[in-house]
C-alpha cells in the first residue's frame, strides 16, 4: 500500500508564504470576487461528488498561459478551507512545474522522486501550516516525464489517494503540447479544462475536448474575463451542471 492515513504523521510542515504576484487567494479577504468565484466552483464540484465517485481532478488547458496552474492552486486552496477535509495539490506538470515557486518551497524531493521509488510518499509531501492542504511538488527533473507518469506507481497513486484525501487536484501540462495530460485524464475521476478569454481559440478548445474524448470532462473554466463581461473577472461554466 502506497498511501495510508498514518503516513501523514511524517510529512514536514511549511508556512503559507505565497510568492509575490502569485495570485493565490488572500485568506484574509475571502469575500473578494476571485475567492467567491472559486467557492462557487467548489460548491458545484462538491455537489457532483455526491452524485458520482469524484476525488481526483486533473486541471489542464489547450495551450500554455491560459491559467491552469492558477485555477488548480486556488481550487485546492478553497477546498482546504472546509473543515475536516484533507486536500492534496499535486504538480504533475513535470515539463514546467510552478507549484513549488508559488508556495516558495523546494521543488524536490517530490513526485518524480516518489515515482522512481527513491522515497516514500510522505517524504515527497509538504503540509501547509494552518490549512488542510498538502503539497506534492514536481520533484527533481527527469528526461522522460511521460514514461514516468505511465508507471505502475503513478496509477497506484491515483487509485489510493481517496483513502486519505477528500480531494486531490493535479496541475498538468497543456493538452496540445504533450501527451501527459491525456494520460493523466485517463487515471483521474475527472478533468477541468481552463481557457483564457480573448486568447484561447475555438479550434483549440475543440481539439482539446476531442483529445479528452469528452468522457470525463467535468467542465470548462473561463479565465481572464473583464469585470464587464459575463458575471465577473473569473467566470465558470460547467458542461455537466448547466
Amino acid at each position: 500500500m502506497l498511501i495510508h492515513p498514518g503516513m501523514l504523521e511524517d510529512v514536514p510542515e511549511v508556512n503559507f508564504q505565497p510568492a509575490p504576484e502569485s495570485h493565490l487567494l488572500d485568506l484574509n479577504h475571502t469575500h473578494e470576487t476571485p475567492a467567491e468565484e472559486f467557492r462557487t466552483l467548489r460548491t458545484r464540484l462538491n455537489h457532483l461528488q455526491t452524485l458520482q465517485p469524484l476525488h481526483t481532478v486533473v486541471v489542464t488547458s489547450p495551450s500554455p498561459a491560459e491559467g491552469k496552474t492558477f485555477t488548480a492552486v486556488n481550487l485546492a486552496l478553497v477546498q482546504s478551507h472546509l473543515p475536516d477535509r484533507l486536500v492534496l495539490l499535486g504538480d504533475f506538470d513535470l515539463r514546467r512545474p510552478l507549484v513549488h515557486n508559488l508556495f516558495q518551497i523546494d521543488r524536490g524531493p517530490g513526485l518524480t522522486d516518489f515515482l522512481l521509488g527513491n522515497i516514500p510518499l510522505s517524504a515527497a509531501l509538504r503540509k501547509v501550516s494552518g490549512l488542510n492542504l498538502y503539497l506534492l511538488p514536481a520533484g527533481n527533473p527527469v528526461k522522460n516525464p511521460l514514461e514516468l507518469l505511465n508507471s505502475r506507481n503513478a496509477r497506484l497513486l491515483f487509485e489510493q489517494v481517496p483513502r486519505v484525501f477528500e480531494w486531490a487536484v493535479f496541475d498538468s501540462p497543456p493538452l496540445l503540447f504533450s501527451a501527459d495530460a491525456n494520460l493523466l485524464a485517463t487515471m483521474a475521476d475527472g478533468t477541468i479544462l481552463v481557457v483564457k478569454i480573448g486568447s484561447t481559440t475555438f479550434d483549440n478548445v475543440t481539439r482539446a475536448m476531442q483529445s479528452l474524448c469528452e468522457n470525463n470532462v467535468l467542465g470548462i473554466v473561463a479565465n481572464g474575463a473583464r469585470a464587464s463581461e459575463l458575471y465577473s473577472k473569473y467566470t465558470y461554466y460547467y458542461s455537466k451542471t448547466e
